[in-house]
């Protein structure tokens, strides 16, 4: 008997054949592609929603310098480490003295309320810094020491807004806004002079405005955690573990990279692991949905491969050919879904934490197609189990 399939190891053939069948089943194909679509819709949203709480969470980090590092001090819990930790003048010293360190800066944290001079209620994260140093906002001054810069996202805030903290009547003037969103723990974040931040935190702030000789006379030490920027191209600046542990070992702290230290904000963690559960459940239920799907369709297209394989077509070339269905489906319909979820994602409300990342959606669309594929081809194995001769069987 002639081969009906000459050169069955033909790719163009294949997809000749696998375009047929999808034209000819194109109502069921069509339910199918659905499916595939709002999958890839709700991983554009999910990715969407990811990129958007760590943004709303740490965006005043990532903004950092990638070689930076933040030292705590030893035994701090990790959850909410900043807020928890405190560490002195010695232990900044210790830090100065290692060789890969470029520079060490210390910096206060605390979340704080507060009432605009406009009657307006904001929540504040201060963020003490040395002015001039790396964590200090670029092109921000912070010389005044009643002044502090605020995330460019903030809310009724405006250039010359005074913020009167609760409970001690300190009063702040927005003096300046950072290029962008700057967020920790889901709050704006508000620089200021290091020196003001201890004077608060001392509890030692009189009410109204903080002036330069208050806060020359306070005598405090302490601050939250110790920012390391590692000199480039060194072990510490790649965030390299023993040479963290080297500094800790001196300077009795407990020292994160930069990306470690994001699970240090609150609540980071478990949003994080939540949104990422959520994601790979899906995934999987993608994968399991067209298994399923192609599962049926084998079954039912048993006598046409039976058939096929009377003529000469190999196992190879059939389960190829099931596989170029399956792409073919899963890469259409994705790329439908993500146009669709990302035209749904401009229209997310502004006080939604929401972003669109280019990375994050390639990646879930990625990965929604080669976990669809995968499911596909463990369904179509059944494929090397079809004999010839069933062709003969008759009517199915």
């Amino acid at each position: 008997m002639a081969r009906m399939v000459p050169g069955a190891s033909n790719l163009r053939t294949c997809v000749f054949l696998a375009l047929r069948e999808l034209s000819f089943a194109r109502g069921r194909f069509s339910l199918m592609g659905v499916v595939i679509a709002l999958i890839a819709v709700l991983m554009v949203l999910l990715s969407g929603l990811s990129a958007g709480l760590v943004n709303d969470g740490v965006s005043g980090l990532k903004a950092l310098p990638s070689s930076t590092s933040f030292a705590f001090d030893a035994g701090t819990k990790q959850d909410n480490a900043f807020s928890r930790s405190v560490v002195d003048e010695a232990q900044l010293a210790a830090w100065r003295d290692q060789p890969e360190v470029a520079e060490a800066s210390p910096m206060g944290v605390s979340i704080v309320n507060a009432v605009t001079d406009a009657g307006d209620q904001v929540d504040l994260t201060l963020f003490g810094v040395e002015p001039g140093s790396f964590l200090a906002p670029e092109g921000s001054a912070l010389d005044d020491p009643g002044g502090i810069v605020v995330s460019g996202t903030a809310a009724n805030l405006d250039l010359g807004t005074v913020v009167t903290l609760d409970r001690i009547d300190t009063e702040l003037e927005v003096v300046g806004f950072t290029d962008a969103q700057a967020t920790f723990g889901h709050v704006d974040i508000a620089y200021l002079p290091l020196a003001t931040w201890q004077l608060i935190a001392a509890g030692e702030a009189p009410g109204g405005s903080p002036t330069t000789e208050q806060v020359a006379a306070v005598d405090v030490d302490e601050f939250s955690v110790i920012g390391l920027k590692g000199v480039p191209g060194s072990a510490l600046a790649a965030g390299d573990a023993e040479a963290l542990a080297a500094g800790d070992a001196v300077a009795e702290t407990t020292t994160m990279s930069l990306e470690e230290s994001f699970n240090a904000s609150p609540g980071y963690q478990a949003e994080t692991l939540t949104l990422s559960m959520i994601q790979w459940f899906l995934y999987a239920i993608g994968a399991l949905v067209v298994g399923a799907f192609f599962t049926v369709w084998t079954i039912q297209r048993s006598h046409e491969l039976a058939v096929l394989r009377a003529m000469g077509a190999s196992a190879r070339y059939l389960l190829r050919d099931g596989l170029t269905q399956a792409a073919i489906l899963l890469i259409v319909f994705t790329a439908v879904g993500v146009g669709v979820g990302v035209g749904l994602g401009a229209l997310m409300p502004e006080g939604m934490p929401f972003a669109l990342e280019a990375p994050a959606i390639a990646v879930a669309s990625a990965l929604t197609i080669v976990l669809g594929v995968l499911g596909a081809a463990v369904a179509v194995l059944r494929i090397t189990r079809i004999e010839p001769i069933s062709a003969l069987g008759g009517a199915r």
